[in-house]
């Protein structure tokens, strides 16, 4: 699974070289799968696109499945960076509404990769279990961001539910907005996301629960 991404001001050129590795991989597996089906890329094609050796291929993704995830994943990745970026004192779901938006907002490299590789993924029922896989790594990255962020306050279960919960509805939300392209491949409109990630905010914030649906008559 993927490590959590180092501030570039503290990593030294050997960890910049197997970042760069890494990125260089999975860009080449998502390229190949979008360009002729998940179906038909290998491992070895994967290491060649990236002109890279195929034996170095496995020390940083266990399947060509992994490696083609691996683009949506850096979404995330880059989103959770964001989020602990934020100013301190904003709250959770502030900041990472902020987070959110900042990464898709700016054109963010690994936003166009997110968006690719989820629509791949949603055509390719062979990638869910290895996005399973991921999205349980994200939850974990995203709780530990949420638990500096509370520190020293007690937190409980808090971290890990709101993080399970605020990247599920997340993903809802890029879901419901992708749809808005079709079948094309043109982004939709960043105001509809906005619409979307606030709608998406403010239930989180109010509560999920509703009132059960009033008797009917001789009920």
């Amino acid at each position: 699974m993927p490590d959590a991404p180092v501030p570039a001001a503290v990593i030294g050129r050997r960890e910049r070289k197997k970042q760069a590795t890494r990125a260089a991989l999975r860009e080449a597996a998502l390229r190949l799968a979008l360009r002729d089906g998940v179906e038909n890329v290998t491992v070895e094609r994967i290491a060649s696109e990236a002109d890279i050796a195929l034996r170095t291929f496995f020390n940083y993704f266990s399947s060509k499945e992994e490696a083609v995830v691996a683009a949506a994943a850096a979404g995330a990745e880059a989103v959770i960076a964001e989020f602990r970026a934020r100013p301190a004192a904003e709250s959770v779901l502030r900041a990472l509404r902020e987070a959110v938006l900042t990464v898709f907002d700016q054109d963010h490299a690994a936003s166009r990769d997110y968006i690719r590789a989820s629509r791949l993924i949603r055509r390719t029922p062979s990638l869910l279990p290895q996005e399973l896989a991921v999205m349980a790594a994200q939850e974990k990255a995203l709780a530990d961001a949420i638990v500096e962020r509370l520190q020293p306050a007690p937190i409980g279960i808090y971290p890990a539910l709101c993080a399970a919960t605020s990247l599920t509805a997340l993903r809802v939300v890029l879901s419901r907005w992708l749809e808005h392209a079709g079948d094309s491949d043109e982004t939709p409109p960043m105001d509809l996301l906005r619409q979307e990630i606030d709608q998406a905010i403010g239930d989180l914030a109010a509560g999920l629960d509703r009132p059960g649906r009033p008797p009917a008559s001789g009920e």
